[in-house]
């Protein structure tokens, strides 16, 4: 009776462990089921091999309407499944990318379209009004924008520094007590040998130009001479008649100071003459020669040594050698001046100083006379 009871008690006791067992799996069952995500549960069993489905429905909108996906998207997924495939990451794509790029660019060809549909404009070659620089190293300018940039900007400065050097600004433009003259001349005659008048430029003290006109030729031009000269066929063809340039010129002159650099030269040509006291000839001034160590230094010689411009570089202009003559002469002037006004004074003969005469009784002066009368 004892064993049959406790027999019983076992088996109820198994009993009650298992239904535990039993409501616990059930409860797993429930709870793995409710937090399953709904992308995870398809019909379809291909579902689970295409990966970019995920992404397709989360591109829905907030109603659930598809959103078509762009081309660059479409692309990118493309790329992304190949890159997955080959075993490449999105910084092995986008270096292809930029390789692709460059190599595009080196094939574009100036004046060609390119994939982005925008002109390639040829390079030009700069000229002096598209260069605006001011007070800029022109080796800074060929560093950054190039040297036909820098040529320009060199030529400029050089120009302009040399009309600030030779060229007072906002200065009296009349005439002056002095003036400069230069002359330019074409060859006439067998090889061009003799000279004949082309042009004639003058310039006041200031530098500022007076006059500037081109002589029509009285003889046939054998030799323009215009890699010195400067002078065309076309400058002197309709120029101005030589008797006319020589009296305007001459008109000019009278009673002034000319200053010229071997001006004799330019006299002979005009046939002109001009009182010496008043001309100042820079070839001929002894400090100049001293300086150009010269007995007959250049104009270009001069104005590089004294004046620190480059002055007679290529084709020579009339109106800019009178005004570097006219500049060395002002620059020295009082100098000049004062040597030249001491050395007319000792050329002078100094009159002799009157003897003082005695003074005499005029009545004793005439009894003297009649004594000398008598014998």
């Amino acid at each position: 009776m004892l064993a049959a009871w406790i027999l019983h008690g076992v088996e109820m006791i198994l009993s009650s462990e298992e239904a535990v067992k039993t409501q616990q799996n059930g409860e797993k069952e429930v709870n793995s089921k409710a937090k399953k995500p709904p992308s995870a549960v398809s019909k379809d069993p291909r579902s689970a091999q295409r990966p970019d489905k995920g992404l397709r429905q989360a591109e829905r909108g907030p109603k659930g309407a598809a959103k078509i996906p762009s081309p660059d998207t479409k692309r990118e997924r493309l790329a992304e499944s190949r890159d997955q495939q080959n075993g490449d990451g999105p910084s092995q794509r986008h270096k292809h990318k930029a390789e692709k790029r460059k190599a595009m660019d080196a094939y574009v060809q100036p004046g060609k379209w390119t994939n982005k549909n925008k002109r390639v404009e040829e390079e030009k070659k700069p000229t002096e009004p598209d260069i605006w620089f001011d007070d800029v190293d022109p080796d800074d300018i060929e560093a950054t924008v190039g040297a036909e940039a820098a040529d320009v900007v060199r030529k400029r400065s050089s120009v302009a520094s040399i009309e600030r050097v030779l060229i007072k600004e906002h200065a009296f433009e009349g005439l002056t007590r002095a003036i400069a003259v230069d002359c330019e001349m074409v060859g006439v005659g067998p090889d061009g040998e003799e000279s004949m008048l082309a042009r004639v430029s003058i310039v006041n003290q200031f530098g500022k130009c007076l006059y500037d006109k081109y002589v029509r030729p009285m003889e046939p031009v054998t030799d323009y001479r215009t890699a010195v000269s400067g002078i065309r066929p076309a400058d002197i063809e309709n120029g101005e008649d030589f008797k006319t340039v020589q009296q305007e010129v001459a008109q000019i002159l009278e009673g002034r100071i000319l200053v010229g650099h071997a001006i004799h030269n330019d006299l002979k040509i005009l046939l002109l003459d001009h009182p010496k006291k008043m001309i100042r000839d820079t070839q001929k001034y002894k400090p100049f020669k001293k300086i150009a160590k010269s007995g007959r230094p250049a104009l270009r010689v001069l104005c590089r040594e004294v004046l620190n411009v480059k002055v007679q570089q290529g084709e020579h202009s009339s109106v800019q050698d009178a005004q570097a003559t006219m500049r060395l002469y002002t620059l020295v002037k009082k100098q000049w001046e004062a040597e030249l006004k001491a050395s007319m004074g000792q050329r002078k003969d100094p009159k002799s100083p009157r003897k003082p005469r005695a003074k005499t009784d005029p009545g004793k002066a005439q009894t003297q006379t009649r004594e000398t009368h008598d014998q």
